[in-house]
């Protein structure tokens, strides 16, 4: 005659189960991230899209460039910088980075993932630290691409003009650093931006306003305080990063933004970002 016998998992037992290491939290959070088929067709699309607008607003100038010079006017002064890495670029690598980093948090809570990921790793503030880790990864190697392609592609089309600059060159290589380093910036506001708000349209709307709608409100000269404020936001700092300082046409304006007061505004966003969303995704419930 048998009997039968049946085991349960006590707590001992459970606490016997080793812990999650970091390293298998950025092994879950990058499989999530690429099991999304829409996070590669973003990011790829949005890449190519940037380096060619780069790209054509550079052919285009070609003609300009050509002309020979008037009689009685001054020489024709191209800047590379400006045009190489203008500014139509960034909003797009801005709005598609952002909107891959708050995929990356609402998703999980719109698709109930979320709950399965913290029972199995109660340590939330580790699975959001190996997110942000992942996020800002991904983002940085697409930001990194689209610069260097960008310049080195544009200063290519220049360089038989005479016109062109090298990574050498004074401001280079802070305009190609700080134009790839938004990328992951913006990743990290829209982890930011989903943890906190946890809905998909009022997340991209919210991210609409602050990275474009915004800079619109704090422009213009007459007021130094709303300047100021507008300095902060991540387009101003990295328009001004990406200045370049031969351009002898170039006018700051009243009251104009500093290069260290730009790096530090967008090293304030990386840390406001990151603190906010392990802060709200460990205190909040699911």
């Amino acid at each position: 005659m048998s009997t039968m016998t049946s085991t349960a998992v006590t707590p001992s037992a459970r606490s016997a189960e080793p812990e999650a290491r970091f390293v298998d939290l950025l092994a879950a959070e990058w499989i999530k991230m690429r099991s999304l088929r829409s996070t590669y067709w973003v990011l790829v699309v949005s890449a190519l899209v940037a380096i060619a607008v780069n790209l054509n607003a550079v052919h285009s100038d070609l003609t300009y460039i050509d002309r020979p010079a008037r009689p009685g006017m001054p020489p024709y002064q191209y800047d590379p910088l400006f045009h190489g890495l203008n500014s139509i670029a960034v909003y797009l690598m801005m709005l598609a980075a952002a909107s891959v980093g708050a995929i990356s948090i609402f998703g999980e809570y719109a698709t109930g993932m979320v709950r399965t990921t913290f029972a199995a790793v109660p340590d939330r503030r580790g699975v959001m630290a190996a997110k942000v880790v992942v996020v800002t990864a991904v983002n940085l190697v697409m930001g990194v691409v689209i610069s260097t392609a960008s310049f080195f592609g544009t200063n290519a089309m220049l360089a038989s003009r005479h016109v062109g600059l090298s990574i050498n060159d004074p401001g280079c290589l802070r305009a190609v650093t700080a134009y790839a380093l938004i990328v992951p910036v913006s990743a990290l506001i829209g982890i930011a931006f989903g943890a906190v708000i946890r809905h998909a349209t009022a997340t991209i709307v919210g991210l609409v306003t602050l990275l474009f709608i915004a800079p619109l409100m704090f422009g213009g000269d007459r007021y130094k305080l709303l300047k100021q404020i507008g300095h902060c936001l991540p387009a101003a700092a990295v328009d001004r990063l990406k200045q370049n300082p031969g351009n002898p046409y170039l006018d700051p304006g009243k009251y104009p933004a500093t290069i260290t007061g730009s790096w530090i505004a967008l090293g304030g966003w990386v840390l406001v970002s990151v603190v906010v969303a392990i802060v709200v995704v460990r205190r909040r419930d699911v």
